[in-house]
């Protein structure tokens, strides 16, 4: 397994941005597909994002595309999650995760996890 750790998250106004980061350690990065989910208090946990190992193939749920980017680079072992235009709604503690099966990442499967890190969009 490798280890995951997500930092950046915080309180930001509507319409602002964050940048999250998922740091990973115990294996090489590029062995593995890596996604975002995020849970919302009272609420199942919901798909954002995910990206190949490589970077070139990407995917958005409905409810974040056009205003979040997933990104990865593979030299500093690191995940990123851009998040622009933030809605109230984005509300959610969001976490990373990884595998080296692309599938299992999509449906919230990962074998490695991170603990999460809490986005509060309010005014």
């Amino acid at each position: 397994q490798v280890q995951l750790v997500e930092s950046g998250g915080g309180l930001v106004q509507p319409g602002g941005s964050l940048r999250l980061s998922c740091a990973a350690s115990g294996r090489t990065l590029s062995n593995y597909a890596m996604g975002w989910f995020r849970q919302a208090p009272g609420k199942e946990r919901e798909y954002v994002a995910v990206i190949s190992r490589s970077g070139t193939v990407t995917d958005y749920s409905d409810s974040v595309k056009g205003r979040f980017t997933i990104s990865r680079d593979n030299n500093k072992n690191t995940l990123y999650l851009q998040m622009n235009s933030l809605k109230p709604e984005d509300t959610a503690v969001y976490s990373c995760e990884a595998d080296e099966d692309f599938s299992r990442v999509v449906h919230g499967n990962a074998t490695s996890w991170g603990q999460g890190t809490q986005v509060t969009v309010s005014s």
